[in-house]
């Protein structure tokens, strides 16, 4: 599968110590947050973890590849709110991701709304970046 063809932009962050105790930040500086393991691995959940950011990182790319579907089909989407839940759980060999994307549009038919979840998990770059390596459910609200 062919990459980018020209990068338009670069985001970097840094991580200190690992999931527990740790600290992750932007590179370039800024808000340190501190890391813990979530409680059903053991940690107290106090901190964040990367799963809680993989998936506010999906859920606002996922957004917007919604309201891009949605323009593109003359559909106002602008109230669209996604839930996006990523578990972590064992697999035969060490650990695994999964997850389920839930898109809530008031205002819109249902059928309009699996219709811009289903348009938005093909063009949305975490969707493409995670497609046939982490199970994905769809749903609607």
């Amino acid at each position: 599968m062919a990459g980018p063809q020209s990068v338009l932009a670069t985001m970097s962050a840094i991580s200190k110590g690992g999931r527990a105790g740790g600290k992750v930040a932007l590179a370039g500086g800024g808000l340190w947050l501190h890391n813990e393991h979530a409680k059903g691995l053991g940690g107290s959940g106090e901190g964040v973890n990367p799963e809680e950011l993989f998936a506010m990182g999906w859920a606002t790319c996922f957004n917007g590849a919604v309201l891009f579907v949605a323009a593109q089909k003359k559909i106002d989407a602008s109230k669209a709110i996604v839930k996006v839940d990523v578990s972590i759980a064992r697999d035969d060999t060490s650990f695994a991701l999964s997850a389920k994307i839930t898109l809530s549009a008031p205002g819109l038919e249902p059928a309009q709304v699996r219709e811009l979840v289903e348009a938005a998990h093909q063009v949305c770059p975490y969707s493409k970046a995670t497609r046939n390596n982490v199970p994905v459910e769809l749903a609607v609200e």
